[in-house]
């Protein structure tokens, strides 16, 4: 599964504050950070918070902190803001996928769309950081 930029920068945005949901960030730190564009990520932030992930200040010392339990926050809750998964099961009919060939090839790649699907709903940010923290040696 490819995903867009978008939601990539999203997934570092919200890795980065869920690791310490007390810890308030600026859009710049982050995007810093991760070499990603400030503008860009300002916009990002914004739809996040709008789901209800993370809580933002305004004015002089602003940032976002999260505010969601990242126990309980999956993947699939923040791809699907920028990505179209698992919003239609079936695939849309593309030049012949009217052949018994289309039909089989159209049938093994929704259960491909399945299985990711599933994957990212089974996976929280608290599972994601803990991996994270065992591959460098850290604690969380």
């Amino acid at each position: 599964m490819r995903l867009q930029k978008a939601t990539r920068c999203a997934l570092f945005a919200v890795l980065e504050l869920a690791q310490d949901p007390t810890r308030q960030v600026s859009a710049a730190d982050i995007a810093e950070k991760y070499g990603l564009s400030s503008n860009h990520l300002a916009k990002i932030l914004r739809d996040l918070a709008r789901a209800g992930l993370l809580e933002s200040m305004r004015g002089a010392g602003g940032g976002y902190t999260f505010s969601a339990n990242p126990k309980r926050v999956t993947l699939y809750e923040v791809v699907r803001l920028f990505e179209d998964v698992g919003k239609d099961s079936t695939r849309r009919a593309e030049a012949g996928d009217e052949s018994d060939i289309g039909r089989a090839l159209g049938q093994v790649l929704n259960e491909i769309d399945e299985i990711a699907v599933s994957t990212l709903k089974s996976i929280t940010l608290t599972t994601l950081l803990k991996l994270m923290h065992r591959n460098l040696g850290a604690k969380p």
